[in-house]
């Protein structure tokens, strides 16, 4: 055989015709009666390069096989009519001899590993008789990130409400994904404990009494596995809860298995429609023997729903804890309108919740989120960061540290300032926007990003939203019939202009870190905790103490929760004196600053 035939067969992509010797390093083999390696690509699917360059040889030119690789003729099975194959037909499984025959290709000894043989039979059964190029074009559509469940599989397409589930202790009152995948969730959650320091020490000091004992919380929040030590604390603090995802791809579906299997109410899964969305909210909500009391909310839309289709529950119900800014701006506007039937606590706001998870955790989690989804490389990148406040500062300077080109849009003065003296050119989006390589926006606002602006954004451009909302980037101006939609990742979608021009949307505008990559399970910790106080507060606070508007976490309560955190750094904290707490007009525990105080 010459060399170009060898090495075009070489190149073909059926693994069958290839001697493995040749594909993997010397290994002394254990057996070599099981010589083959089975094959699932259609190979009627495939073009290989081994037909292009038999398809341009001479006509003149005869093939012949190398004598190294010709069999012994004795041992040559014979050209029957069944099996002669043209070679120009089917990318060289027969050769022409010189006398004109036609003689099937040798067929060489193939090896096949003990350890490769097995992985081989770890393959799903689901995938049956689909050809392999199927089975991995579907494996990378529904491949999922670490944020997302591992035994998800693309094959089950039933709907989780069209399911009948049921623990291993009978109970069937929620809805997930699978309840096989609870083991996989558990150990998800207990790693997560590891890391969520304040929680543990929460659930150590209420062994002894229960400071939300009658609590009846339903909560909307995202459902990962940091969610789950929460959910968990809140039960050992003696509460009961019943919980839906505010996300309809960030629930960690093992994870929702897990809680499941635990005795808790989870209504969620992760790539909910926005029909589900809504009935996972009812079925939270809607239950005759159950009246919630407190509510725990992440965007508002929980306290909508209840304010839209059960309004008469706000009569038992002692307070709302919001920890987004969405969710906060809502409550703002029905405290304004005198709408607002409850007190209702703005964690976001506080100082734990808005340094530590908007702040370090986005500074982390963003590059995550864009990694995991487009690989992107950082360096000499021009982006424009929609928005400074706690979250748009995180990501500015995770993108500078990566030697990208950072511009930032603004409204505030104050926070505009804070962006040029920290090292960023100030602009508008119109002036950036046919520029840069990616596009972040994190406002908590609306119609940031318009249909104009993407029509004018360079092809290959990023577009993601780090905000709450899903309103920030105007998807659906994109969902007309001169756009062309491609998931060509979960999560990633390339949006397709009638010229070619293709930009690349991740979790279709929705908040890019917790839809698309993890976030620090110790930032959560602490944002938890502070959660978890929260509805401590509301919940044992005497009557009339809070009345029915939108306040901050005491900061004693924000001191406290720091305080819980530090012991894992080792760190001590220095002690005032007498004669200084004097001087300063301080208590010695604390607060240490006024409320008008900015951290």
């Amino acid at each position: 055989m010459s060399v170009q035939v060898k090495a075009a067969k070489m190149a073909e992509g059926e693994l069958k015709d290839i001697p493995y010797k040749e594909l993997v390093s010397p290994v002394t083999p254990r057996t070599e009666e099981k010589g083959m390696i089975k094959n699932e690509i259609n190979p009627a699917a495939s073009t290989s390069s081994a037909a292009l360059t038999l398809e341009t040889a001479p006509v003149d030119q005869h093939i012949s096989p190398s004598p190294m690789l010709s069999p012994n003729p004795a041992k040559m099975p014979q050209a029957s009519a069944m099996k002669r194959t043209d070679p120009q037909q089917n990318g060289g499984e027969s050769f022409v001899n010189r006398d004109g025959t036609v003689a099937e290709a040798p067929r060489m000894k193939k090896i096949q590993f003990a350890d490769q043989k097995q992985e081989f039979n770890k393959r799903p059964t689901k995938i049956g008789r689909r050809s392999l190029s199927r089975s991995i074009s579907q494996s990378s559509t529904d491949s999922y990130s670490s944020a997302a469940s591992y035994t998800d599989s693309s094959d089950d397409e039933t709907s989780p409400r069209d399911k009948q589930q049921k623990n291993s202790k009978g109970s069937g009152d929620f809805c997930i994904k699978n309840i096989k995948q609870a083991d996989f969730g558990r150990r998800e959650i207990e790693i997560a404990e590891q890391e969520m320091p304040a929680l543990m020490a929460l659930r150590k000091r209420a062994q002894g009494e229960k400071p939300l004992a009658g609590a009846k919380v339903v909560g909307c929040t995202h459902i990962t596995a940091q969610t789950a030590v929460l959910m968990e604390t809140l039960s050992a603090l003696g509460a009961q809860c019943r919980w839906a995802a505010c996300n309809i791809y960030s629930t960690q579906n093992e994870v929702a298995a897990a809680l499941a299997e635990g005795g808790f109410s989870v209504f969620a899964w992760k790539g909910e429609s926005e029909d589900d969305f809504w009935w996972c909210i009812d079925r939270c909500v809607n239950l005759e023997t159950w009246q919630p009391n407190m509510i725990m909310d992440d965007g508002g839309d929980l306290t909508h729903w209840i304010y839209k289709k059960y309004p008469h529950m706000f009569q038992k119900i002692k307070g709302i804890v919001e920890e987004s800014v969405t969710g906060v701006h809502r409550l703002y506007q029905l405290s304004k309108a005198g709408k607002l039937c409850v007190p209702a606590m703005n964690v976001n706001d506080s100082v734990t919740k808005q340094k530590f998870d908007n702040l370090y955790c986005c500074r982390e989690s963003i590059l995550d989120g864009l990694k995991r989804t487009t690989d992107v490389m950082f360096g000499g990148k021009q982006a424009v960061v929609c928005g400074y406040g706690e979250v748009g500062k995180g990501c500015c300077a995770a993108l500078k540290a990566m030697g990208s080109i950072v511009y930032v849009t603004e409204i505030d003065p104050i926070c505009a300032l804070q962006a040029c003296m920290d090292g960023f050119r100030l602009v508008k989006l119109t002036e950036v926007i046919r520029q840069v390589d990616i596009v972040i926006t994190c406002t908590g606002n609306k119609n940031v990003v318009v249909r104009d602006n993407l029509d004018r954004m360079k092809s290959g451009c990023i577009v993601c939203n780090m905000g709450h909302s899903n309103t920030e980037i105007d998807v659906a101006s994109l969902r007309t019939p001169e756009l062309t939609w491609e998931r060509v990742r979960s999560q990633v979608d390339h949006i397709i202009w009638p010229d070619g021009k293709r930009i690349v949307l991740l979790a279709e505008g929705r908040l890019l870190n917790l839809s698309c990559s993890t976030v620090p399970t110790f930032v959560l910790s602490i944002t938890a905790t502070t959660q978890a106080l929260a509805l401590i507060e509301l919940y044992n606070a005497p009557e009339g103490r809070y009345k029915q508007d939108v306040y901050l976490l005491p900061k004693k309560m924000d001191e406290y929760v720091a305080s819980l955190h530090l012991p894992t750094f080792d760190a001590h904290l220095t002690e005032l004196s007498d004669e200084q707490a004097k001087y300063l007009g301080l208590n010695k525990n604390g607060p240490f600053k006024p409320n008008y105080y900015r951290y």
